[in-house]
């Protein structure tokens, strides 16, 4: 009898899920963890957007040369000059369109997953790099149409006159996107996008999972400790290992049929990247590289940071 309550006890534990929420908190609703990873990522989004703006432009002039003769501060200041302050806020209802689907999406996916393959296995980081890549590629996806309309309006006003498309807002983006192009279209680039969003997911919020139980068990005992502290090293990690596909997917979304054969430059991930590696050099991948890490970093600790407060409300609330 004694042996058997030792393999009962033995059996219980090995089929107790192995959960690690963020922040170690109560069982999190999936309506919760949607919502807040939603609102968290707009919120972030409206703080970092200037940053995206430079970086994007800083990608795309980057084919002509012009990005290679200014640095960021003066690439930044010559577009405030030319086009005001508020020109780095080019693209924000695209941007958070973008993060309604995209952060809504990945976080509430990622958690979803992450507790359901804790009931099989113990969560490691290899199960939280998994899980990343898969939920991220599956939000990119969901989020792709908002993530070219978001390209186009933030390097419109860097164009001539002539070739300016002159969207009004994301709907009018949108509507012309499907109506010119083709509804296609909302998809080029999603090969790079996805690409990239598999990085993300896995660099960013596979590895801040994994940094904060790190910074927990080497004695930050903070939330606040340990929510920037990870939210800081996964976002710099990401912005290195994902720079070259967000050059790629800028190229591909951005791009212009040629005038005189109709091809476009750019046909796959593969293909863009070594294109630009090929006739600008390989470090042309990582140019905007600092406005895109101060998005990112910057995106990655106001999302986790909202996240992290707008959860303890609801536990306190419904306390």
């Amino acid at each position: 009898r004694e042996g058997e309550t030792q393999r009962e006890r033995e059996s219980a534990q090995a089929h107790t899920p192995h959960t690690a929420t963020m922040g170690d908190q109560k069982k999190i609703p999936p309506a919760l963890s949607f919502a807040t990873g939603g609102l968290g990522g707009i919120g972030g989004w409206i703080i970092v957007h200037p940053f995206n703006t430079v970086a994007v432009r800083m990608n795309l002039a980057s084919a002509t040369g012009a990005a290679n003769e200014l640095g960021f501060v003066p690439f930044a200041n010559a577009l405030i000059k030319k086009e005001g302050f508020f020109g780095l806020y080019s693209g924000l209802s695209a941007g958070i369109t973008r993060q309604i689907f995209y952060a809504t999406a990945r976080l509430g996916l990622f958690e979803s997953l992450r507790d359901e393959v804790a009931k099989y296995r113990p969560m490691d980081i290899w199960s939280r790099l998994g899980v990343g890549v898969i939920t991220g590629s599956m939000a990119a996806v969901i989020a792709c149409p908002a993530e070219v309309s978001l390209v186009r309006m933030s390097n419109d006003k860097a164009l001539p006159l002539d070739q300016r498309r002159n969207y009004k807002s994301v709907m009018d983006c949108g509507l012309r996107i499907a109506r010119e192009d083709g509804v296609t279209a909302f998809w080029r680039g999603c090969g790079p996008f996805v690409s990239r969003a598999a990085l993300v997911g896995a660099c960013q919020v596979g590895t801040y999972d994994q940094f904060r139980a790190m910074l927990k068990g080497y004695g930050a005992k903070s939330d606040f400790q340990q929510v920037f502290g990870a939210s800081m090293m996964s976002g710099l990690l990401y912005s290195v290992v994902t720079n070259p596909f967000e050059s790629a997917k800028n190229r591909m979304a951005f791009q212009r049929p040629d005038p005189v054969t109709g091809k476009l430059p750019y046909t796959g991930t593969i293909q863009t990247l070594t294109s630009v590696a090929k006739a600008e050099g390989p470090l042309a991948l990582w140019n905007g590289f600092w406005p895109y890490y101060l998005r990112c970093g910057g995106h990655t600790v106001g999302m986790f940071v909202i996240v992290d407060v707008l959860r303890k409300a609801y536990f306190q609330y419904t306390a």
